[in-house]
């Protein structure tokens, strides 16, 4: 990657009481290079950083090239914020998987919806999950000489041809030879498996568990955990892609064989290695393992204990909800209908509070035409659908994992605004734990603010 291709990074923020605040940096100026060098990304910039002399080049909003010498600790930080963490752009992903969710979307909703990233370095900053196919040999030199571990890998399956079927790209039957690589030059990745039942299940599951078990090794194991994942079908995708849901059935079979292998791994390597995600007992209409089996939750991104921990949350943080309130309030919470069984100890607890109540509707998405959805996938078209006509109290309790990240539109680029016009009643959009106490509690004039 030349530097000509690398653009200026453009500076968001310049965070109070900062050396760069000190110096006079503003929004709108743009980073060039340090110490002669030009950054292509976030960990290039915190790499260059850690020095005790930068020289920066930096253009101002109007053009103006500035050469600014600083002298700081060295793991001071300059206390900038940059347009995105990319400065060089996006590497996209060249396969075809047939159950990637950005092409099981309908045309024409806002661009960034279709990004297809395959980027090692969003996996390393942010755990986004990448499948290794579309690195060229200077970025693998790259990751070993920067030590960027763990990354986040989608491998689905490792017999060759399997995965070669999966992602349509005949690259993708390296993988168990790049595992070898991150092995050799020990480096780590967490693994990702979506289950397309008839394609990767049964046989070729157990293999490819047994295969990323295999990494599980030494004092810096190659694969430090794995998630078994149930593939997600919308109506949105093509007729031709081979692709059947994940029946209740279909689940039961997948955790009793995820788990026979779990009690074979605890029994080796003192961990269960791989994981199911949450989403395969709410399918299945089982309970969720217990709290313990979730160790330190390696796979909490991939939904994996995330619903145990969200109850575990509740539970501490509801000793502090008040006996009563007054005036009394009525919410409705509205969450995706996968949890709707999970979430009743929650219900239960929150209408124990003297004055308060709270009904939890619990819905499944027209908009994707599933059965049965995850609250992210939400729209806002399922919402006007599913509440228009019904008193709503005195509002919608609205989990943030609707909503895009800093933003108030759905998936469907439907806004909290529209909704609350089109439904006649004030939206709460509630964060995590703490957001959804503070909000039921609160009387709506309150909340409001």
């Amino acid at each position: 990657m030349s530097d000509a291709a690398i653009k200026p990074a453009l500076i968001t923020r310049v965070l109070p009481d900062s050396i760069a605040a000190e110096i006079g940096f503003e929004q709108g100026d743009r980073l060039v290079s340090i110490n002669g060098q030009a950054p292509r990304d976030l960990i290039d910039y915190q790499f260059l950083c850690a020095d005790e002399v930068l020289e920066l080049e930096v253009l101002d909003a109007a053009g103006k090239t500035h050469q600014i010498e600083i002298e700081k600790d060295y793991d001071e930080d300059l206390g900038l914020e940059f347009e995105s963490a990319l400065f060089d752009g996006l590497i996209q992903c060249n396969n075809r998987c047939p159950f990637c969710f950005i092409d099981q979307q309908p045309p024409g909703m806002r661009q960034t919806l279709y990004l297809k990233d395959d980027d090692y370095r969003l996996s390393f900053l942010y755990g986004s999950y990448l499948t290794l196919t579309n690195l060229p040999q200077r970025e693998w030199d790259r990751i070993a000489q920067l030590r960027l571990s763990p990354l986040y890998v989608s491998v689905h399956a490792t017999e060759p041809e399997v995965r070669i079927r999966l992602l349509k790209n005949h690259r993708a039957g390296q993988i168990l030879d790049q595992l070898r690589w991150f092995q050799k030059n020990r480096l780590q990745i967490h693994a990702q498996v979506v289950v397309c039942p008839g394609i990767n299940d049964g046989v070729h599951l157990e293999q490819t568990l047994r295969d990323l078990a295999s990494f599980h090794t030494g004092d810096i194991p190659a694969v430090a955990s794995a998630a078994v994942v149930p593939v997600g079908l919308t109506r949105f995708r093509p007729d031709e892609d081979e692709l059947i849901p994940v029946t209740p059935e279909h689940a039961r079979r997948a955790i009793a064989q995820v788990q026979a292998l779990q009690a074979e791994f605890r029994a080796k390597f003192g961990s269960n290695v791989v994981w199911l995600a949450d989403e395969w007992f709410l399918i299945a209409g089982q309970d969720l393992p217990p709290e313990s089996h979730y160790e330190d939750y390696p796979q909490i991104g991939n939904g994996v204990g995330s619903i145990r921990q969200f109850l575990k949350q509740f539970k501490i943080a509801a000793r502090q909800l008040p006996k009563s309130v007054s005036p009394p309030r009525r919410w409705v919470w509205v969450v995706g209908n996968a949890v709707e069984r999970a979430f009743q100890p929650i219900l239960k607890r929150l209408n124990e509070v003297d004055g308060l109540t709270v009904e939890m509707v619990a819905l499944r998405s027209d908009y994707w035409g599933q059965s049965i959805t995850v609250t992210g996938l939400l729209t806002g078209h399922d919402l006007a659908l599913a509440l228009a006509g019904r008193d709503l109290g005195d509002g919608v309790l609205l989990p943030s994992l609707m909503l895009k990240h800093g933003d108030t539109r759905f998936l469907d680029d439907t806004t909290v605004a529209d909704l609350e016009k089109r439904l006649k009643t004030p939206i709460y959009v509630v964060s995590g734990i703490e957001g959804l106490l503070e909000t039921a509690v609160q009387s709506p004039v309150l909340a409001a603010r």
